[in-house]
């Protein structure tokens, strides 16, 4: 009976011994299981902090790159005025010469401002119609150029670090029509 007594006090021992470890394997698969959870987080949160840093940067980059844009449309007319003032002007009238030679030297001092701060002029002139910098303000018939080229610029158009200012306003060719056929022609 001693000896029945210490099988069953093994086996209830060998039981309890297993049910701690089971408990512990369980718990530690818990836990490995929330460790993954945490560290799949962790990256997450990381990430969407290098993204919002990178907007960041690309938010600054744009302000600093467009900063300038109200203001340099603000000085396009200045431009447009000075280039048609030196168009209408005669190089050969004394009288006009220095007038004509300080509105040369102060476009020259706004274009080359322009180029330093990436304001690019377009002049499009003899190029294709490209509608996303170019509008058309008429339709020209023409035998001379290629259908759909520019024809002439009333106004240029202005880039500031290639993002559209103002369009080129422009007449664009079109192929020269037919000359009309008669009703006797056709018969």
């Amino acid at each position: 009976m001693a000896d029945e007594q210490n099988l069953d006090a093994q086996a209830l021992e060998a039981n309890a011994g297993e049910a701690p470890s089971d408990d512990l394997g369980a718990r530690v698969q818990a836990l490995e299981e929330q460790l993954a959870a945490a560290q799949d987080q962790a990256l997450r949160v990381s990430a969407d902090m290098q993204n919002v840093r990178r907007r960041a940067e690309q938010d600054v980059e744009k302000a600093h790159k467009f900063a300038l844009e109200k203001f340099a449309n603000e000085l396009l007319p200045v431009v447009d005025s000075l280039e048609r003032g030196i168009e209408l002007t005669s190089a050969e009238d004394e009288a006009i010469k220095p007038v004509r030679e300080g509105m040369e030297l102060t476009l020259k001092l706004l274009q080359d401002t322009f180029r330093r701060f990436n304001i690019e002029a377009l002049d499009p002139h003899g190029a294709p119609f490209n509608a996303e910098h170019h509008q058309a303000m008429a339709l020209q018939e023409s035998p001379h150029v290629e259908p759909n080229s520019v024809l002439k610029v009333f106004q240029k158009g202005y880039l500031l670090s290639g993002r559209l200012l103002r369009p080129a306003m422009v007449v664009v060719s079109k192929a020269p029509s037919e000359a009309p056929v008669s009703i006797d022609e056709q018969a």
